[in-house]
C-alpha cells in the first residue's frame, strides 16, 4: 500500500496562470515557496532555504480560484504529486508537481489595497465562514474604588467572585487501573 498526499504551505511565486485545454477544461498553475530549515555547515547557523514547488488546479474551480490568487498570497495546500518527464531539444527533462485538491487562504484578501473584514481568511469554496478569536483572558483582580462616587443612576457593577483555579488531577495511571 502506498499513500500519497502532500500538505504545504508558503507563499505563492507568482501570479496564477489560468489555461484551457482543447476539451474545455481549465488548468491553473502557480508556485509556491516553502521554506526549509537548515545548518550551514561553514557557519554553523540555521538558515532558511527555498523549496519552489509547482501546483495545478484542474476543473470548475480552477477560474474562480484564479481570482482570489496573486503572487505573494499565502496558501495552504492539500493534494497529490505527479512525476512528468519529457524530452526537449535532445535532453531528458523531468519535474514533480502537486495536484490541488484543497486550498486555504491564510492571508488577508486583497481589495484596492483593503483587506475584506471578515472575508480574509478561510479555505476556497467557504468564504462565508466566519472568523474566529481568542478568548479574552479571565480578569482575576477586583476592581478598586478610584475616588469617586457613582452619580445617581450610575451605579457601578458588583465585582463577581473569581474562582481559583484547581491543578488538573495526576497522570499517574498504571495499567492495573486501565479497565481492558
Amino acid at each position: 500500500m502506498s499513500i500519497n498526499r502532500v500538505n504545504i504551505s508558503g507563499n505563492l511565486t507568482r501570479d496564477p496562470e489560468l489555461k484551457t485545454t482543447t476539451g474545455g477544461t481549465s488548468v491553473l498553475t502557480f508556485g509556491v515557496a516553502v521554506n526549509d530549515r537548515r545548518r550551514n555547515p561553514q557557519t554553523g547557523e540555521w538558515e532558511d532555504v527555498p523549496n519552489f514547488v509547482d501546483c495545478v488546479v484542474f476543473g470548475a474551480r480552477a477560474e474562480p480560484l484564479s481570482r482570489f490568487l496573486s503572487k505573494g498570497s499565502k496558501v495552504a495546500i492539500e493534494g497529490k504529486l505527479r512525476y512528468s518527464s519529457w524530452e526537449r531539444e535532445g535532453q531528458r527533462r523531468s519535474k514533480l508537481e502537486v495536484i490541488v485538491d484543497e486550498v486555504e487562504f491564510l492571508s488577508p484578501r486583497q481589495q484596492g489595497g483593503q483587506s475584506m473584514g471578515g472575508q480574509q481568511y478561510g479555505q476556497y469554496g467557504q468564504m462565508d465562514a466566519p472568523t474566529y478569536a481568542a478568548p479574552a483572558p479571565a480578569q482575576s483582580y477586583a476592581p478598586q474604588n478610584q475616588g469617586y462616587a457613582p452619580q445617581q443612576g450610575y451605579a457601578a457593577p458588583a465585582p463577581q467572585p473569581v474562582a481559583p483555579v484547581q491543578a488538573p488531577p495526576s497522570a499517574e495511571v498504571y495499567d492495573e487501573d486501565i479497565p481492558f
